[in-house]
């Protein structure tokens, strides 16, 4: 994985560890990432993301394996990964506008351990993606399933161009606009 082990420094390669699938999680081996100014801007510091972190939040992958309750996904899927996850439970949720819930980058249960080590120093993951990195394990809601004729190469852009344009822009002293089409 690439690793921002400091923020205004090179990223640097390392071997990390990385759990099992819980409940409702994905493994995924990452076949490709596009990198974006948000990455670009956390390892400069403009956005205050603190290192040990694994970036990364456009990716395109194959399943390899999925956690207990999981049924959306099977091993062999392709897949593209999304930062506007979703809880399921909320009330823009359960009303049908998910890219309105406020619990996109909800941590993992402390009591399952972090998703990625090193040496039993918890990595942190970016967007709950960290596509920096040969896999991924993800809550199965940050995850989409797309044809198997896509071209992986070129998938990432959707996950991030394509599907961001479903969340309406947030300005601090302004509601979130509503899309419309």
């Amino acid at each position: 994985a690439a690793v921002m082990r400091a923020q205004n420094a090179p990223l640097e390669i390392e071997e990390v560890e990385i759990d099992d699938p819980a409940a409702g999680e994905v493994l995924v081996k990452t076949a490709a990432s596009g990198i974006c100014h948000s990455d670009l801007h956390i390892i400069t510091g403009d956005i205050p993301i603190p290192p040990p972190c694994i970036l990364g939040h456009e990716p395109a992958g194959i399943v390899e394996k999925v956690g207990a309750g999981v049924t959306d996904f099977a091993e062999g899927d392709h897949v593209i990964g999304c930062v506007s996850a979703w809880c399921g439970l909320c009330k823009f949720c359960t009303g049908g506008r998910p890219y309105l819930c406020p619990s996109q980058y909800a941590p993992r249960d402390a009591a399952l351990g972090p998703r990625l080590t090193r040496g039993g120093e918890t990595i942190d993951q970016f967007a709950n993606l960290s596509s920096f990195a040969e896999k991924m394990l993800c809550p199965e809601r940050s995850l989409v399933k797309i044809r198997d004729d896509m071209p992986l190469a070129q998938a990432p852009r959707v996950g991030w161009r394509v599907t961001r344009g479903l969340r309406p822009e947030r300005r601090p002293g302004r509601e979130a606009s509503r899309s419309s089409g």
